[in-house]
């Protein structure tokens, strides 16, 4: 049996890697300024991140059933018999839901997973999920080590300001934040795929440098990770970090530097940091 891996464009995989894989990555809609656009195909990081700073309207949304249901279709087509469709946390998208629907309709059998996450931390295990696919494994054991990588993912991250989190309704419990949020900078993380308030910190600097060791505190002990840092605009701060990272995370086996896209950046805003640390065992 041969088992395909789908995910959304959320998980912000290379194309190198989609291509080498052939994993089908649906995209997730960007409306900037009254014109929706599929994000990596007609939009970019950059684009959202200047409209963010000229505070033009930009928002987000699913891709339609058919547009899974045609991926779903071309893999079968293709020779999958079997395919496991991963994507972003159902508390931060309704993608989940499109990707159900299609699965009804599809001509070989469609394992759904709600990754309860996004990014990096999504995107380690679709790739440990198309290698273990490449390698025969059946679409259980696929299905199981895609939703244990998700599982014992950690996600943090750090924002210049929670407005455009406000703005998106994906505040989640971090609302509790808002009270205060001129005087600080704060550093979220996601519990059970929903964004929660960590800590509250009072400068930047100091909001970089707490995030780079709550990193190092997930990957201890968990044996060989792999870690993604997270940028939008902000390449040299992110490169930076990621140097950090590497000289101190031990068992540190995949390391990159990925920006996020137009979907998640439209949420957290230009300026935002965040690690995603996969273990891999």
């Amino acid at each position: 049996m041969t088992t395909a891996l789908v995910t959304d464009s959320t998980a912000y995989l290379s194309p190198e890697a989609v291509k080498a894989h052939a994993i089908g990555v649906v995209p997730l809609h960007v409306v900037v300024g009254g014109q929706e656009r599929r994000e990596g195909v007609d939009v970019g990081p950059d684009e959202v991140a200047e409209a963010l700073r000229r505070f033009r309207p930009v928002s987000t949304s699913r891709p339609s059933p058919q547009a899974f249901l045609d991926v779903y279709r071309e893999l079968a087509e293709q020779g999958a018999d079997a395919i496991v469709s991963v994507h972003i946390s159902s508390d931060m998208s309704s993608t989940l839901g499109s990707a159900q629907l299609a699965a009804n309709q599809s001509p070989v059998p469609v394992t759904v997973i709600d990754s309860r996450s996004m990014g990096m931390a999504m995107g380690f295990a679709v790739l440990a999920g198309a290698e273990l696919a490449a390698a025969g494994a059946s679409v259980d054991e696929v299905a199981h080590v895609v939703r244990a990588r998700c599982e014992r993912a950690t996600v943090v991250f750090y924002v210049d300001t929670l407005e455009h989190l406000r703005r998106g309704g994906r505040i989640g419990k971090a609302n509790a934040l808002l009270g205060s949020a001129l005087a600080i900078k704060p550093i979220l993380g996601l519990d059970d795929g929903a964004i929660v308030p960590l800590e509250r910190v009072r400068t930047s600097s100091r909001a970089i440098a707490r995030l780079e060791e709550l990193a190092v505190e997930a990957a201890t002990s968990a044996g060989e990770v792999d870690v993604a840092v997270h940028h939008l605009d902000s390449l040299e701060r992110a490169e930076k970090l990621a140097e950090r990272l590497r000289s101190r995370i031990e068992g540190l086996g995949e390391l990159v530097v990925v920006e996020l896209g137009a979907v998640v950046g439209a949420h957290v805003g230009p300026g935002t940091l965040a690690i995603a640390v996969s273990p891999r065992a």
